[in-house]
């Protein structure tokens, strides 16, 4: 049996080959495909006093594109961004925002008043307030003497 003495410097040669194949293979990918994967807005959640507000950053999707649901005790938010109307898919030489479909999907507590939620899409935000239901406020309470 013929001793070999093992050279690290191989193992990084290897796994560089096998990247720079895996990254030759995701070039070859059509790009239509890559146009329309879905994508993942940023959230911020947040309590603001008696509300709690999500914000959602969804920069060149239309407000007609944007549906939002309550269900029970889940709040989906769904919308498209579409790619520049008038511009060929393969003009482009690099594209590294997402496009496509997204869905957002948040488990909310009983404590939100659903009958009065509002959104705004303002600047690429969209804004949804989901206030408490008036039982779950906090309320003072005073000593009588």
């Amino acid at each position: 049996m013929a001793v070999t003495r093992w050279d690290p410097f191989r193992e990084l040669l290897t796994l560089q080959e096998r990247l720079d194949k895996m990254y030759r293979d995701m070039e070859k990918t059509r790009k239509d495909e890559f146009v329309s994967s879905e994508w993942t807005p940023p959230v911020d959640i947040f309590e603001s006093g008696n509300t709690f507000v999500l914000k959602l950053e969804v920069p060149e999707v239309e407000k007609e594109s944007i549906d939002i649901k309550i269900h029970e005790n889940e709040l989906t938010i769904r919308g498209e961004r579409k790619l520049e109307a008038g511009i060929d898919p393969d003009s482009y030489y690099r594209m590294e925002r997402g496009y496509g479909v997204f869905a957002r999907s948040f488990t909310l507590n009983k404590s939100i008043d659903a009958s009065t939620i509002k959104a705004v899409l303002k600047d690429g935000i969209l804004r949804i307030e989901l206030p408490k239901k008036e039982e779950v406020k906090p309320k003072q309470i005073k000593i009588e003497a």
